[in-house]
């Protein structure tokens, strides 16, 4: 039901990506026309590119990428049996809360002491360009916190389900 009532989210998400990687190309195409058929070599595209790719990056691991595409190396929690996966996975996720939850603060006053600079060409603020990355470690916290509520309650995925990636041959 849950997943019913994201799914225009998750949609809206991957435009927002799409839109993005547009921008990256036009960008691009722009960048060449200017330089190579005008003669007028310009920055701007270049740090618009920048801008659009780092924001691609982390806006599609927040919200467009599904646990189930994730990478994961898990070779030894796939020959593992049930319980011992479950205690691997809470590990593994409660090491994640806990270090992306201890950065949190000093890059949430990292990227709010950027308000100060702007980028060189565009003019945009850089706490502007570098909040997304707040975003992701918010979006990071919350998967890791359902994902060791999942392996605390015994709701996990099986290795080799549907839908479920897996490391192991």
């Amino acid at each position: 039901m849950l997943g019913r009532a994201l799914a225009p989210l998750h949609r809206f998400a991957e435009a927002v990506a799409a839109l993005l990687l547009a921008v990256i190309f036009i960008a691009f195409i722009v960048q060449i026309v200017l330089r190579y058929v005008f003669n007028w070599p310009v920055g701007w595209t270049t740090e618009l590119s920048l801008a659009a790719w780092l924001w691609l990056v982390l806006w599609g691991a927040a919200f467009v990428l599904k646990d189930d595409e994730e990478i994961r190396i898990e070779l030894i929690a796939d020959r593992a049996g049930p319980a011992r996966r479950r205690v691997m996975t809470a590990v593994g996720a409660l090491g994640v809360l806990v270090l992306f939850g201890m950065s949190l603060p000093a890059a949430y006053d990292y990227v709010t002491f950027m308000k100060v600079e702007k980028s060189s060409y565009l003019g945009v603020r850089m706490d502007i360009t570098y909040s997304i990355y707040i975003v992701f470690v918010v979006a990071v916290l919350v998967r890791s916190l359902r994902r060791l509520v999942r392996a605390v309650r015994g709701t996990l995925p099986a290795p080799g389900t549907p839908g479920v990636t897996s490391s192991s041959p």
